[in-house]
Parts: C-alpha cells; structure tokens; sequence
C-alpha cells in the first residue's frame, strides 16, 4: 500500500511540475512576443544618408496600385470600404511575395511596411463607415510616409 502512495505521489508531484514549466514556457513566449512588437513599433523610418531608400522594381507596381485604389475611392465618395480593404489586402499580399530585397533598406521598408498592413487590417475590421475614414486617413498618410522616405 505503501508502493501505491509513493508512486501516486510522485507521479502528481511530476505532473504539477510539468505543469508548471509549461506555463514558465509559455509566458516566457508571450514576453518575447510582447517585447518584439513594442521594438517594432518603437522603430522610426529614417533616410539613408539625407537619401531615400531604394525599393525594387518588381515591388513598387503594388505600392502604386494600392495608393491609386485608395485615391480612387476617396475621389468617388465610395463607402464600400470593405471592399477596399480586400483590394488593398490583394496588393499588399502580391507586394510581400514580389519582395527580393534585403539588408537594411530591407529593414527599413518593414518598418513603414509592418503598421501599414495593421492598418489595412483595421481597415477590413472597422464597424462604421466613421471607423473606416478614421483609418484611410491614416492609410494616406502611411502612403505619404512612404513617399517620403523610399524611391
């Protein structure tokens, strides 16, 4: 009978320990997650050398096509803004896979790129066509952004 209480203690006694590493895991997990986005977000675009960073041929066709689709609707008086934002989602999705760029004008283009596609995603989210402005303004404003600091 002893055997039995040993054993059934030591075998709550592995399954609390385990328990508790997993969840030790998982918030270590949850931390890293929350410190790279606050990193993320902490980035500020910035030239290169007083000069703005070049982007690829291939990717700038979906930049310019999203600006337009997005100047177009504005322009119209359109208030279908969940279909925008599909057409942007469509753009901004073939402007990821055209993506063949790399080193630091890599980088710094997902610094403008990673709150513009947050912000398509609020876009596609909004529940009011109050919402929805609030959030084209700020895509124009992105777009302008991005004017500003890649060629």
């Amino acid at each position: 009978m002893n055997n039995i209480k040993s054993t059934s203690f030591i075998f709550l006694l592995f399954v609390l320990l385990t328990s508790c590493a997993n969840k030790s895991d998982k918030h270590a997990h949850d931390e890293s997650a929350t410190t790279q986005q606050h990193e993320e977000e902490s980035k500020t675009l910035y030239l290169n050398n007083g000069e703005k960073w070049l982007v690829n041929e291939e990717m700038k066709p979906y930049i310019l096509d999203a600006e337009s689709i997005l100047n177009s609707y504005v322009a119209n008086g359109t208030n279908d803004y969940k279909q925008l934002a599909t057409q942007l989602k469509e753009k901004n999705a073939a402007l990821i896979k055209s993506c063949t760029m790399s080193g630091e004008s890599h980088e710094v283009l997902h610094i403008w790129l990673h709150p513009h596609l947050a912000l398509t995603d609020s876009l596609m989210q909004a529940s009011s066509i109050e919402e929805a402005n609030k959030t084209i303004t700020a895509l124009q404003n992105s777009l302008t952004s991005y004017h500003a600091y890649f060629q």
